[in-house]
């Protein structure tokens, strides 16, 4: 299937399985379109597009959950899976292995046209502001209003070596200035401190509305020196065509609905937070953070400002960052020679477990290693990559167990994973956001990651066969009660 090359083509995607609604009366942008969107997740509903904010310019629109879970019956993974150019219909296995794949596939860079939709409306100096945009405030109790939930900010090192693509949070100071979290070891607080050593603000580019896949990658915890840009060329099969700036020395997707351009300042001025956060909590707490002054913004006609509410799941949060988290442990892990068929993390979990599944035939790869000691090269493979900060949680199960079915990984939790042992821990950095953690341990962002033994026996020591139709009776009876079952 033919990526989607902007978020209007997506639209029309989503359009044709019924799974956008659009919402054309006076809506509130003081939580009542936080509100709306926070149930449509709860619900499973179609995506709301709001056409009617109140205090917005006209004809400028706001489009809700762009990336959770679908309402398409059957189809729970089709707004992650047209984003990434990918049959509607795909499962979370294909999903993960076509991202895990695309790590092994050269990157192909992004091209510089002279210009495109992104550039239909240019507005620089006084002009140049957030009020006319919707800004809602997303939560009750939010800091502010948060402008940035699923845009891509673009940074750039001081020396040209390395761009850097990613996803952070940031909220509306005023017209002209926002703030928003840099937290290492991210690749955007890689860039910024280069930048805030020399006593320099960092040029930045914050897109709204890019290609659909961009927001995924974006998430996506690549290893240090790959650049997004080229990792979406391997992936779609073709070069991301960009436009310049404005304003700042960057390059940015050419079908993006808005670009927001500017410096961020190297001190640490503006009041940041709190925010509901994927966890499900919103924390009480605020932090200093660099300030962005925007210098230019530029749209397309009726522009379409994609808008994220966090919480409980299922969101974005659980969609793109934890699954493309999921398949970024299933290529290092692949990578260290280990017979990993799959990994995931489960939505409903709020990204704060890792299932890593094990070949079936894995004894016969490894025949002289047990169960505790392929455990054992899991944990430390995991333990070494620059996201193992999110992963409070690793269990390692036998590939017959579908961990992206909620109700057979919560039977082979409760079955395989022994309550107080067959485990490995290991201590050390912690992201303050991980909600399972005491506030101490989230203060110093420090605490225990273990990594779970749940491989079963094999079958000649003790395995004891599953007691379900699909495993405890003969293949050609399963065949004959389904071919009479209506």
């Amino acid at each position: 299937m033919a990526y989607l090359k902007d978020l209007r083509e997506y639209l029309a995607a989503l359009d044709e399985l019924g799974d956008v609604r659009t919402i054309d009366r006076p809506v509130d942008p003081h939580l009542e379109v936080g509100a709306i969107i926070r149930r449509s997740y709860e619900t499973q509903a179609p995506a709301p597009l709001f056409t009617n904010i109140e205090g917005t310019a006209p004809g400028y629109r706001l489009l809700g959950a762009p990336g959770a879970l679908s309402s398409a019956p059957g189809r729970p993974l089709a707004r992650i899976a047209l984003s990434l150019g990918l049959a509607p219909d795909s499962t979370a296995r294909q999903i993960i292995e076509a991202l895990a794949a695309a790590r092994t596939l050269e990157p192909i860079a992004p091209v510089l046209v002279e210009t495109g939709p992104a550039k239909e409306n240019v507005l620089l100096g006084a002009d140049a502001t957030l009020d006319r945009f919707p800004t809602p405030l997303l939560h009750d109790g939010d800091g502010g209003p948060y402008v940035n939930t699923w845009g891509t900010i673009i940074a750039r090192t001081p020396d040209g070596s390395f761009t850097n693509w990613s996803i952070a949070r940031i909220m509306m100071i005023d017209g002209k200035h926002m703030t928003g979290l840099v937290v290492h070891p991210q690749h955007i607080a890689y860039v910024w401190q280069q930048w805030a050593d020399l006593g320099k603000p960092m040029p930045f580019a914050l897109v709204q509305g890019g290609p659909p896949v961009l927001p995924f990658v974006s998430g996506m915890p690549l290893p240090d020196g790959v650049e997004e840009s080229g990792f979406i060329g391997g992936l779609l099969g073709e070069p991301l065509e960009l436009v310049q700036c404005e304003t700042v020395d960057l390059q940015v997707p050419a079908t993006a609905e808005i670009v927001i351009e500017g410096y961020l300042s190297p001190e640490k001025t503006g009041v940041e937070g709190p925010m509901g956060e994927y966890s499900g909590y919103r924390p009480n707490e605020t932090s200093m953070q660099p300030v962005y002054t925007i210098e230019a913004i530029t749209h397309r006609d009726q522009p379409i400002w994609p808008t994220v509410v966090e919480g409980e799941p299922v969101d974005e949060f659980h969609t793109a960052t934890g699954l493309t988290l999921a398949a970024q442990a299933l290529s290092d892990l692949r990578a260290a020679g280990l017979p990993v068929s799959t990994a995931w993390m489960p939505f409903e979990a709020a990204s704060h477990m890792l299932i890593v599944s094990i070949a079936a035939d894995w004894r016969d790869q490894l025949p002289d290693v047990g169960t505790e000691e392929l455990t054992r090269r899991v944990h430390e493979v995991l333990s070494e990559q620059r996201y193992a900060l999110l992963l409070p949680r690793i269990f390692v199960f036998d590939d017959d167990v579908d961990s992206a079915n909620v109700g057979e990984l919560m039977w082979a939790m409760a079955t395989r994973v022994h309550p107080t042992g067959r485990r490995f821990i290991r201590h050390g950095l912690a992201l303050p956001l991980v909600a399972c953690y005491t506030p101490e341990e989230r203060h110093a962002a420090d605490g225990d990651h273990v990594t779970y033994d749940a491989l079963l026996p094999a079958a000649d020591q003790g395995r004891e066969p599953r007691s379900s139709f699909r495993h405890i009776f003969p293949q050609e009876v399963q065949d004959r009660v389904l071919a009479n079952w209506a």
